[in-house]
């Protein structure tokens, strides 16, 4: 075959660009890396050598305390207003422990509240049906009972939160999202807060922590780096609805406080002091400061100890006591009143710093419960 040519007797422009073409792709092909090896291998693998020592302090955590961790759904049951048929409704999930070796489960009270039917899986995956011992709806607690065998049953380490510090590492075991057995670590960020239980009742005491909390940690464990219980996740802060890295536990003395009480009786006790007080109103309508006791009730701590209420007399009221502090902390209204007093346990004694007759006396009355 002949070549083109070009008039003048050289090669054709054309064939001259096809030529260069060819030759610059070929070394263009020359310099690109090859795509396949045939002879490819594994990289070698590194020697790790030893886990650091909070690496392996987390996994001695995770391991021990796992086993004590349970996963809880509940369900409520709707009927149809035309059919007439019953459907069970996913309410919610969330987390618990395992509190004995007879098979009771503490969790959090919002998490099992007006469920219908609650169930609790097991680390080893097997799921049992529970039954509500009792709760304490204002510390946001609840205690469940399952059938499983004792040995199926590992109860989580008791710990100590009254000698907790800023900045200690702590340790959370859930199901977020219905993620099961998953492990979070963080560290304490404050202690003493306070929120709100669903009652809208103030929990006080209560940790704050960055270990990430999601819905579905609620009700499961706290934990210090020897894997003991210190707090149950409770609540976080979060605008979005995930992790913001504020968290809050209910600390493990009031949990341990809590739940002997409602495992005894299927409820909680508070401290009382006997008394009713007047409508806060009408205290202010007095232009008086603190908690004017009404009545006192006949036999109790508060009537032992000398308390007096208000009395109604022709022509007016004879004013009784007016409750100013508790302990040397001012009480302003009812809620502080109540809140303070049940910082206390039933038979702890306070020192109420009363105004009776224009002057201030100090009183020392024993709780009772109610």
């Amino acid at each position: 075959m002949r070549l083109l040519r070009s008039t003048a007797g050289g090669i054709h422009p054309v064939m001259l660009l096809a030529i260069v073409a060819a030759f610059l792709y070929l070394l263009y092909q020359g310099l690109q890396p090859r795509l396949f090896d045939p002879n490819a291998e594994p990289r070698a693998v590194i020697a790790r050598g030893d886990l650091a020592t909070d690496e392996t302090n987390s996994i001695d955590v995770f391991n021990s305390a796992s086993p004590s961790v349970v996963y809880i759904t509940s369900t409520t049951v709707q009927r149809n207003l035309f059919s007439l048929n019953v459907y069970e409704i996913p309410k919610g999930t969330g987390s618990g422990f395992i509190w004995d070796k007879q098979g009771r489960i503490v969790t959090n009270y919002h998490v099992i509240s007006d469920a219908n039917r609650i169930d609790v899986t097991l680390a080893d995956h097997t799921t049992w049906k529970a039954v509500l011992v009792g709760a304490a709806p204002d510390r946001d607690i609840a205690v469940l009972q399952i059938s499983a065998p004792a040995d199926k049953l590992l109860p989580i380490l008791m710990g100590e939160s009254d000698d907790l510090q800023v900045g200690q590492k702590v340790f959370a075991i859930g199901n977020p999202f219905g993620l099961d057995q998953t492990l979070t670590t963080g560290v304490v960020s404050a202690l003493g807060r306070e929120i709100t239980a669903v009652t809208g009742r103030t929990i006080h005491g209560v940790i704050q922590t960055d270990a990430a909390i999601n819905p579905g940690n609620s009700g499961g464990p706290l934990l210090d780096s020897a894997g003991r219980l210190i707090g149950v996740n409770t609540a976080i802060y979060s605008p979005s609805g995930g992790s913001a890295g504020i968290g809050f536990a209910v600390p493990v003395r009031e949990v341990n406080r809590v739940v002997p009480q409602v495992i005894r009786h299927g409820k909680t006790f508070r401290p009382g002091l006997g008394i009713s007080l007047a409508n806060q109103r009408l205290t202010r309508d007095l232009n008086l400061d603190g908690v004017l006791v009404l009545g006192v009730e006949p036999g109790s701590t508060a009537d032992k100890a000398g308390l007096r209420g208000t009395k109604q007399v022709r022509g007016g009221l004879i004013l009784g006591d007016v409750i100013l502090a508790v302990n040397g902390k001012s009480i302003e209204d009812y809620n502080t009143l109540r809140d303070e007093i049940e910082r206390y346990r039933v038979g702890e004694s306070v020192t109420l710093t009363l105004l009776r007759n224009n002057g201030r006396i100090d009183v020392l009355v024993t709780l009772e419960a109610k």
